[in-house]
Protein backbone atom coordinates (compact mmCIF):
# COMPACT_ATOMS: atom_id res chain seq x y z
CA UNK A 1 0.00 0.00 0.00
CA UNK A 2 2.84 2.47 0.66
CA UNK A 3 4.48 1.52 -2.61
CA UNK A 4 1.17 2.33 -4.50
CA UNK A 5 0.95 5.73 -2.26
CA UNK A 6 4.35 7.27 -2.85
CA UNK A 7 3.90 5.92 -6.95
CA UNK A 8 1.07 8.31 -7.35
CA UNK A 9 2.60 11.10 -5.53
CA UNK A 10 5.41 10.47 -7.78
CA UNK A 11 3.50 10.34 -10.97
CA UNK A 12 1.44 13.62 -9.63
CA UNK A 13 4.63 15.28 -9.55
CA UNK A 14 6.24 14.31 -12.82
CA UNK A 15 2.84 15.28 -14.27
CA UNK A 16 2.68 18.60 -13.74
CA UNK A 17 6.70 18.94 -14.60
CA UNK A 18 5.58 18.09 -17.64
CA UNK A 19 2.19 20.03 -17.81
CA UNK A 20 4.91 23.27 -16.64
CA UNK A 21 6.94 22.98 -19.77
CA UNK A 22 4.56 24.31 -22.27
CA UNK A 23 5.91 26.29 -25.52
CA UNK A 24 5.64 29.70 -26.04
CA UNK A 25 6.45 32.37 -29.16
CA UNK A 26 8.73 35.11 -28.61
CA UNK A 27 7.05 38.64 -29.39
CA UNK A 28 9.91 40.83 -29.15
CA UNK A 29 12.26 41.85 -32.05
CA UNK A 30 15.77 40.15 -29.55
CA UNK A 31 14.42 39.21 -26.32
CA UNK A 32 16.79 38.81 -23.74
CA UNK A 33 17.43 35.76 -21.67
CA UNK A 34 19.22 36.84 -17.82
CA UNK A 35 20.88 34.31 -15.56
CA UNK A 36 18.21 35.20 -12.87
CA UNK A 37 14.55 36.25 -12.26
CA UNK A 38 16.70 39.78 -11.28
CA UNK A 39 15.86 42.72 -14.13
CA UNK A 40 19.95 43.71 -13.32
CA UNK A 41 20.88 40.28 -13.47
CA UNK A 42 23.46 39.34 -16.72
CA UNK A 43 22.54 38.83 -19.79
CA UNK A 44 23.53 35.27 -21.28
CA UNK A 45 22.13 35.54 -24.70
CA UNK A 46 19.33 36.66 -27.00
CA UNK A 47 16.14 34.89 -28.49
CA UNK A 48 15.30 36.64 -32.12
CA UNK A 49 11.26 37.40 -32.72
CA UNK A 50 8.77 34.31 -33.47
CA UNK A 51 11.33 31.75 -32.57
CA UNK A 52 9.27 28.96 -30.03
CA UNK A 53 11.11 28.50 -26.86
CA UNK A 54 10.45 26.06 -23.99
CA UNK A 55 9.01 27.25 -20.69
CA UNK A 56 9.73 25.27 -17.10
CA UNK A 57 8.79 27.69 -14.71
CA UNK A 58 6.01 30.27 -15.04
CA UNK A 59 5.87 30.42 -11.20
CA UNK A 60 7.31 34.17 -11.08
CA UNK A 61 5.20 37.50 -11.36
CA UNK A 62 7.56 39.18 -14.39
CA UNK A 63 10.10 36.60 -15.41
CA UNK A 64 9.53 33.07 -16.49
CA UNK A 65 12.30 30.18 -16.66
CA UNK A 66 13.13 29.00 -20.09
CA UNK A 67 15.13 26.13 -22.20
CA UNK A 68 17.31 27.82 -23.89
CA UNK A 69 20.39 26.11 -26.37
CA UNK A 70 20.75 23.44 -23.99
CA UNK A 71 20.75 25.43 -20.90
CA UNK A 72 18.28 27.62 -18.74
CA UNK A 73 17.50 31.14 -17.86
CA UNK A 74 15.29 33.91 -17.28
CA UNK A 75 13.29 36.31 -19.63
CA UNK A 76 10.54 39.12 -19.52
CA UNK A 77 6.91 37.61 -19.46
CA UNK A 78 5.56 40.28 -20.97
CA UNK A 79 7.31 39.70 -24.20
CA UNK A 80 6.01 35.84 -24.99
CA UNK A 81 2.80 33.87 -25.95
CA UNK A 82 1.63 31.26 -25.15
CA UNK A 83 0.85 28.74 -28.28
CA UNK A 84 -2.27 27.22 -27.86
CA UNK A 85 -1.70 23.46 -28.97
CA UNK A 86 -4.10 22.18 -31.82
CA UNK A 87 -7.28 20.61 -31.01
CA UNK A 88 -8.28 18.25 -34.01
CA UNK A 89 -12.33 18.60 -34.25
CA UNK A 90 -14.19 15.09 -33.40
CA UNK A 91 -16.56 15.39 -36.27
CA UNK A 92 -16.41 16.92 -39.57
CA UNK A 93 -19.68 18.17 -38.49
CA UNK A 94 -17.45 20.75 -35.73
CA UNK A 95 -15.33 21.32 -38.30
CA UNK A 96 -17.68 23.13 -40.78
CA UNK A 97 -19.41 24.85 -38.03
CA UNK A 98 -16.07 27.25 -37.04
CA UNK A 99 -15.70 29.73 -39.84
CA UNK A 100 -18.83 31.02 -39.06
CA UNK A 101 -17.37 32.64 -35.70
CA UNK A 102 -13.85 34.04 -36.85
CA UNK A 103 -14.87 36.79 -38.90
CA UNK A 104 -16.09 38.59 -36.22
CA UNK A 105 -16.21 37.63 -32.31
CA UNK A 106 -19.27 39.34 -31.37
CA UNK A 107 -22.21 41.25 -32.57
CA UNK A 108 -21.22 44.93 -34.11
CA UNK A 109 -17.51 44.46 -33.44
CA UNK A 110 -15.07 45.26 -35.97
CA UNK A 111 -11.81 43.41 -37.32
CA UNK A 112 -8.95 45.57 -36.99
CA UNK A 113 -5.28 44.92 -37.72
CA UNK A 114 -2.04 46.12 -35.49
CA UNK A 115 0.91 48.15 -37.51
CA UNK A 116 3.16 48.54 -34.80
CA UNK A 117 5.66 45.98 -33.74
CA UNK A 118 4.24 45.32 -30.07
CA UNK A 119 1.14 47.07 -29.58
CA UNK A 120 0.41 48.46 -25.65
CA UNK A 121 -2.92 47.13 -23.92
CA UNK A 122 -4.23 49.39 -21.34
CA UNK A 123 -6.57 48.46 -18.72
CA UNK A 124 -8.30 52.22 -19.38
CA UNK A 125 -9.04 54.65 -22.17
CA UNK A 126 -6.24 57.00 -20.59
CA UNK A 127 -2.40 56.69 -21.77
CA UNK A 128 -1.20 56.75 -18.20
CA UNK A 129 -3.30 53.66 -17.26
CA UNK A 130 -1.83 50.24 -16.45
CA UNK A 131 -0.56 48.07 -18.93
CA UNK A 132 -2.06 44.79 -19.49
CA UNK A 133 -0.51 42.94 -22.13
CA UNK A 134 1.17 43.64 -25.88
CA UNK A 135 -0.09 42.78 -29.26
CA UNK A 136 2.46 41.59 -32.29
CA UNK A 137 2.60 43.47 -34.98
CA UNK A 138 -0.10 42.32 -38.32
CA UNK A 139 -2.46 40.71 -35.29
CA UNK A 140 -6.25 40.84 -36.26
CA UNK A 141 -8.77 42.26 -32.75
CA UNK A 142 -11.86 42.80 -32.64
CA UNK A 143 -13.00 46.24 -31.48
CA UNK A 144 -16.09 46.10 -29.69
CA UNK A 145 -16.11 50.69 -28.82
CA UNK A 146 -14.90 52.87 -31.11
CA UNK A 147 -16.61 56.30 -29.44
CA UNK A 148 -13.09 57.05 -27.76
CA UNK A 149 -11.46 59.80 -30.13
CA UNK A 150 -7.90 57.97 -29.22
CA UNK A 151 -8.57 54.90 -27.38
CA UNK A 152 -10.49 51.83 -29.05
CA UNK A 153 -11.38 48.88 -26.91
CA UNK A 154 -10.89 45.58 -28.26
CA UNK A 155 -11.51 42.04 -27.04
CA UNK A 156 -8.74 39.35 -27.73
CA UNK A 157 -8.56 35.56 -26.59
CA UNK A 158 -7.89 36.17 -22.97
CA UNK A 159 -9.95 39.48 -22.26
CA UNK A 160 -10.55 43.27 -23.12
CA UNK A 161 -8.57 46.35 -23.09
CA UNK A 162 -7.91 49.46 -24.80
CA UNK A 163 -5.02 50.46 -27.66
CA UNK A 164 -4.39 53.55 -29.13
CA UNK A 165 -6.29 53.71 -32.75
CA UNK A 166 -3.33 55.35 -34.23
CA UNK A 167 -2.14 51.80 -34.88
CA UNK A 168 -5.00 49.81 -36.39
CA UNK A 169 -6.64 49.82 -39.43
CA UNK A 170 -9.46 48.31 -40.21
CA UNK A 171 -9.59 45.19 -42.39
CA UNK A 172 -13.47 43.96 -42.12
CA UNK A 173 -15.88 44.66 -43.86
CA UNK A 174 -12.98 44.87 -46.67
CA UNK A 175 -12.22 48.31 -48.35
CA UNK A 176 -9.04 48.91 -50.34
CA UNK A 177 -9.27 52.71 -49.51
CA UNK A 178 -8.73 52.16 -45.84
CA UNK A 179 -6.10 49.23 -46.12
CA UNK A 180 -3.53 51.45 -48.18
CA UNK A 181 -3.99 54.37 -45.51
CA UNK A 182 -2.41 52.10 -42.53
CA UNK A 183 1.64 52.34 -43.90
CA UNK A 184 3.70 54.62 -41.86
CA UNK A 185 0.97 54.41 -38.86
CA UNK A 186 4.15 55.33 -36.52
CA UNK A 187 6.16 57.87 -38.54
CA UNK A 188 6.00 61.17 -37.48
CA UNK A 189 5.31 63.41 -39.80
CA UNK A 190 7.65 66.13 -41.24
CA UNK A 191 6.31 69.40 -41.18
CA UNK A 192 7.63 71.74 -44.15
CA UNK A 193 8.50 75.28 -43.03
CA UNK A 194 10.36 77.33 -45.69
CA UNK A 195 11.02 80.28 -42.77
CA UNK A 196 14.97 79.17 -43.05
CA UNK A 197 14.72 79.55 -47.31
CA UNK A 198 13.16 82.54 -47.04
CA UNK A 199 15.79 84.47 -44.59
CA UNK A 200 18.21 82.77 -46.11
CA UNK A 201 17.40 84.49 -49.69
CA UNK A 202 17.02 87.96 -48.16
CA UNK A 203 20.21 87.83 -46.42
CA UNK A 204 22.00 86.29 -49.75
CA UNK A 205 19.91 89.54 -51.59
CA UNK A 206 21.44 92.01 -48.61
CA UNK A 207 25.34 90.69 -49.58
CA UNK A 208 24.65 90.88 -53.03
CA UNK A 209 23.71 94.43 -52.98
CA UNK A 210 26.33 95.17 -50.54
CA UNK A 211 28.91 93.32 -52.91
CA UNK A 212 27.47 95.40 -55.65
CA UNK A 213 28.27 98.69 -54.17
CA UNK A 214 31.19 97.51 -52.74
CA UNK A 215 32.71 97.04 -55.97
CA UNK A 216 31.03 100.39 -57.02
CA UNK A 217 32.15 102.53 -55.03
CA UNK A 218 35.85 101.19 -53.94
CA UNK A 219 37.40 103.43 -56.66
CA UNK A 220 39.52 100.11 -58.22
CA UNK A 221 41.13 99.41 -54.57
CA UNK A 222 41.82 95.51 -55.02
CA UNK A 223 42.88 95.01 -51.60
CA UNK A 224 39.60 96.41 -50.63
CA UNK A 225 37.40 94.85 -53.22
CA UNK A 226 39.01 91.17 -52.15
CA UNK A 227 38.47 92.02 -48.31
CA UNK A 228 34.61 92.47 -49.75
CA UNK A 229 34.31 89.43 -51.24
CA UNK A 230 35.78 86.98 -48.88
CA UNK A 231 33.61 88.79 -46.03
CA UNK A 232 30.28 87.99 -48.18
CA UNK A 233 31.23 84.33 -48.66
CA UNK A 234 32.32 83.63 -45.21
CA UNK A 235 28.53 85.02 -44.03
CA UNK A 236 27.26 83.23 -46.64
CA UNK A 237 28.47 79.84 -46.02
CA UNK A 238 27.63 79.80 -42.37
CA UNK A 239 23.62 81.42 -42.98
CA UNK A 240 23.71 78.12 -45.51
CA UNK A 241 24.97 75.40 -43.24
CA UNK A 242 22.81 77.32 -40.50
CA UNK A 243 19.70 77.27 -41.94
CA UNK A 244 19.54 75.37 -45.20
CA UNK A 245 21.80 72.25 -45.04
CA UNK A 246 19.99 69.82 -43.75
CA UNK A 247 21.14 67.69 -39.70
CA UNK A 248 22.61 64.38 -39.90
CA UNK A 249 22.97 61.98 -37.36
CA UNK A 250 24.67 59.15 -37.20
CA UNK A 251 26.30 56.50 -34.81
CA UNK A 252 25.36 54.98 -31.66
CA UNK A 253 24.45 57.78 -28.60
CA UNK A 254 23.98 56.14 -24.80
CA UNK A 255 23.14 57.58 -21.44
CA UNK A 256 24.57 56.12 -17.70
CA UNK A 257 21.49 57.60 -15.92
CA UNK A 258 18.32 55.29 -14.71
CA UNK A 259 15.98 56.50 -18.00
CA UNK A 260 13.81 53.85 -19.74
CA UNK A 261 15.56 54.41 -23.20
CA UNK A 262 19.09 53.88 -22.68
CA UNK A 263 20.33 53.98 -26.49
CA UNK A 264 19.74 55.43 -29.76
CA UNK A 265 21.50 53.99 -32.57
CA UNK A 266 21.18 55.57 -35.72
CA UNK A 267 21.53 52.97 -38.64
CA UNK A 268 20.10 55.11 -41.31
CA UNK A 269 18.54 58.53 -42.53
CA UNK A 270 15.28 57.65 -41.20
CA UNK A 271 15.96 54.96 -38.68
CA UNK A 272 16.88 54.25 -35.41
CA UNK A 273 16.87 51.19 -32.83
CA UNK A 274 16.19 52.09 -29.66
CA UNK A 275 16.95 50.10 -26.20
CA UNK A 276 13.94 50.35 -23.40
CA UNK A 277 15.51 49.57 -20.40
CA UNK A 278 12.11 49.46 -18.58
CA UNK A 279 10.55 46.61 -20.95
CA UNK A 280 13.74 44.80 -21.70
CA UNK A 281 13.36 45.22 -24.97
CA UNK A 282 14.78 46.54 -28.58
CA UNK A 283 12.89 48.06 -30.85
CA UNK A 284 13.30 49.97 -34.11
CA UNK A 285 11.39 52.91 -35.25
CA UNK A 286 11.14 55.83 -38.35
CA UNK A 287 12.58 59.22 -37.69
CA UNK A 288 12.39 62.47 -38.40
CA UNK A 289 14.81 66.05 -38.03
CA UNK A 290 12.94 69.34 -37.69
CA UNK A 291 15.39 72.01 -37.46
CA UNK A 292 17.92 71.04 -34.33
CA UNK A 293 15.05 68.53 -32.95
CA UNK A 294 14.46 64.51 -33.52
CA UNK A 295 11.23 63.29 -33.22
CA UNK A 296 10.09 59.49 -32.81
CA UNK A 297 7.41 57.19 -31.79
CA UNK A 298 7.33 54.41 -29.61
CA UNK A 299 3.46 53.55 -29.69
CA UNK A 300 1.89 56.02 -28.07
CA UNK A 301 4.88 57.84 -26.64
CA UNK A 302 6.63 60.83 -28.83
CA UNK A 303 10.20 60.94 -28.43
CA UNK A 304 12.06 63.98 -28.71
CA UNK A 305 16.10 64.63 -29.39
CA UNK A 306 18.00 67.81 -28.84
CA UNK A 307 20.82 68.02 -31.04
CA UNK A 308 23.36 69.86 -29.02
CA UNK A 309 26.27 68.98 -31.45
CA UNK A 310 27.55 65.98 -33.40
CA UNK A 311 28.64 64.25 -30.29
CA UNK A 312 25.31 65.33 -27.95
CA UNK A 313 21.73 65.04 -27.84
CA UNK A 314 19.31 66.27 -25.04
CA UNK A 315 16.40 64.18 -24.13
CA UNK A 316 13.16 66.19 -23.83
CA UNK A 317 10.03 65.62 -21.94
CA UNK A 318 9.93 62.15 -20.40
CA UNK A 319 12.87 61.18 -22.47
CA UNK A 320 14.98 63.54 -20.03
CA UNK A 321 18.66 62.82 -19.94
CA UNK A 322 22.03 63.46 -21.98
CA UNK A 323 23.14 60.99 -24.66
CA UNK A 324 26.72 61.06 -25.68
CA UNK A 325 28.58 59.42 -28.78
CA UNK A 326 29.96 56.11 -28.49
Amino acid sequence: MTRIFFLLIALFIFTNRLNAQETYRVKADKLRVRESSDPKSKVIGNIAQNENITVLDANNAKFYKVKFKNREGWVSKDFIEKIAPAVKPATPQANTAQPAATPQTAAGADMYRVTADDLRVRQQADPKSKIVGYLPKNENVAVIDSSNTSFYKIKVTNGEGWVSKEFLVRISPVKAAAEKTSIAASVPQENKDYTNIIFFVVVALILIAILYFSIKYASGNKFLIGFSVVVILVIGYFCYITFIQAKVVTGTFASNEDIQYKTFNFKSKDSVTVTDAYTDSIFTSKYVIEGDMIKLYDQQNTIMLLIRDNQTLIGEGFTRGTFTKK
